[in-house]
């Protein structure tokens, strides 16, 4: 293999695919040791730890971002317990840490009236050097400068050929080729991709949906009807709301975004998806906010059931508005109709990039929609309208993308069926977990799957779900590789092998971090060992982690 000038990243993100817009002419073939495709924060961290440990390594990215969600507009960081996070994940945090020490990350606001505000999570712990509340352009400055630190050169604008690009030999990878005509070859792979498109494209079988109860002995996987754990949902507010457009006239239709299929049976499996959405980044400080704009086709008909939600009484518009330095927001969804585009996601995870791409944007229309409605029609309470025009997106963030976020939150798309599934009874600490590469601690998360009509006549959300760990839980090395007969060079630490409630835990991005780096390190291994990573000794790989600064259990 001939040696390369640095390392290099090949990146693959949730982003729009629009014809042959952005695509490369076809370059010379490149190769490398280990080849990370996909730039989410997971990749990123990924390409990091192959480059410390010597390795010549590639990472290759089909839009012009490094992070996924976490340079996105997850500044908010679901974090769990963060003693947990360990390795390079946290070196990351600490580097967000120290550029807020400087005043000049400071713009719109004095460090110390942020701090006093209070944010739930502790957004700065100088205890530990970390900080865990950031603005997006923060993160994915950090991200850009850690890749420069290890001479990690980046290929942006390329995207996986998924229709006979992978080719497999002998159970191996052997090289991956792109739309642009570039081909890839290594000795081992990191699919770091939101979707597992690398994953699916080499044979691995894999799971879209939630699996019924029965299949794992689970309790809170599958349909979850009347199951009613936060507030976003019409029961727990106490709200009856009317779901068709005469009220009371079943005959006259149905509301917009209500299904007319049936929710399914308790515990049952289906091909359901929890919602996506997009963390929108506001401000509310006046020079640095730009107006909520009025998306094209905009229709107010189409919010008409948050209008009947606000007539109940219902008054939690601003209740996820959380806080992060430069009055700013990382705002998330919150309430039985929010930012979460509830049904219009299902067939995202095996869509092809032109599919997908009319799937963001139509998350995007209905998004922008809805907080031009919020700030402007009438039907909406006053207070919140004259509240909703004091905010707008920021000026200073995504300003390659009219302000709005590059990164659609793909909560869930494939799950890879891998050496070891983890399940509720690993994250609930019901069961040991063999061979432990990080952790994970925050609650099982489900966002809702569907919004339905029940038996009484009125409306209801279906799928939301939150289960609390009484522990940090540990995570198995089985969970991100695939079972040997399939292929025996390739690591998943995103679209790993998990039932659709543990995967509602693990799936934040400190834990993506930490499952990139154990992942990185398991490929290196298997390149210096000269076997399948399923042979992989789990004493030295331990043994490596655990000097690398991974924590893998507490006592």
């Amino acid at each position: 293999m001939k040696p390369l000038c640095g390392a290099i990243l090949i990146c693959a993100l949730s982003f729009p695919f629009c014809g042959g817009q952005g695509l490369l002419a076809a370059a010379s073939d490149r190769e490398a040791e280990i080849v990370v495709y996909g730039g989410t924060s997971a990749g990123v961290i990924a390409a990091i730890q192959a480059a410390r440990l010597n390795k010549e390594v590639l990472l290759v990215c089909p839009e012009s971002h490094l992070g996924g969600m976490t340079s996105g507009g997850l500044g908010f960081t679901d974090s769990g317990h963060t003693h947990v996070v360990g390795g390079l994940a946290r070196e990351f945090y600490h580097q967000v840490w120290r550029k807020y020490q400087s005043n000049v990350n400071w713009r719109w606001q004095e460090r110390q009236e942020f701090e006093n505000k209070g944010q739930g999570t502790k957004a700065i712990d100088d205890a530990t050097r970390t900080m865990w509340t950031f603005e997006p352009h923060i993160a994915e400055t950090v991200f850009d400068e850690m890749l420069a630190q290890h001479h990690v050169e980046v290929l942006r604008n390329e995207w996986l050929d998924r229709d006979g690009g992978v080719e497999v030999s002998d159970s191996r990878i052997t090289s991956l080729k792109m739309l642009s005509g570039l081909v890839v070859r290594g000795a081992a792979f990191v699919d770091a991709t939101y979707e597992g498109d690398l994953m699916a494209a080499s044979g691995v079988p894999y799971q879209v949906g939630r699996e019924s109860n029965s299949v794992f002995g689970e309790k809170w996987n599958g349909v979850q009807i009347s199951v009613l754990h936060h507030r976003h949902n019409f029961g727990v507010p106490g709200l009856s709301v009317d779901p068709y457009r005469i009220r009371g006239d079943s005959t006259s239709g149905l509301l917009p975004h209500i299904s007319n299929d049936s929710a399914g049976g308790f515990g049952s499996s289906d091909k359901r998806i929890q919602a996506y959405c997009f963390r929108m980044c506001l401000s509310d400080h006046p020079s640095n906010r730009v107006p909520f704009p009025r998306p094209a086709f905009y229709n107010p008909n189409e919010f008409e059931l948050l209008a009947r939600i606000f007539e109940a009484g219902w008054n939690e518009a601003f209740s996820k508005f959380d806080g992060i330095p430069n009055r700013k927001t990382d705002t998330n969804n919150h309430g039985p109709f929010s930012t979460d585009n509830i049904g219009m996601n299902y067939d995202y995870p095996e869509a092809s990039y032109e599919r997908r791409a009319e799937i963001l944007e139509e998350h995007k229309r209905y998004q922008q929609g809805l907080m031009f409605f919020l700030a402007n029609d009438e039907r909406v309470p006053e207070t919140v309208r004259e509240q909703m025009n004091r905010w707008g997106l920021a000026k200073d963030e995504f300003v390659d993308n009219g302000h709005w976020p590059h990164q659609i939150y793909v909560r869930e798309a494939r799950r890879m069926v891998g050496t070891f599934v983890m399940t509720e009874h690993e994250v609930l600490g019901k069961r040991s977990v063999p061979n432990a590469i990080g952790m994970g601690s925050y609650t099982m998360d489900s966002h809702n799957v569907q919004r339905y009509v029940k038996a009484d006549g009125t409306v209801e959300n279906e799928g939301d779900i939150g289960v609390k760990p009484d522990r940090p839980y540990s995570i198995a090395y089985g969970a991100i590789i695939p079972q040997k007969r399939f292929v025996q060079n390739l690591l998943v630490p995103v679209a790993l092998s998990s039932s659709h409630i543990a995967y509602g835990s693990i799936r934040m991005e400190p834990v993506f971090m930490i499952l990139g780096q154990s992942a990185a390190t398991a490929a290196s291994l298997s390149i210096e060992k000269g076997i399948p990573v399923q042979d992989i000794l789990y004493g030295e790989l331990k043994s490596q982690l655990l000097k690398d600064g991974q924590i893998l259990s507490i006592d």
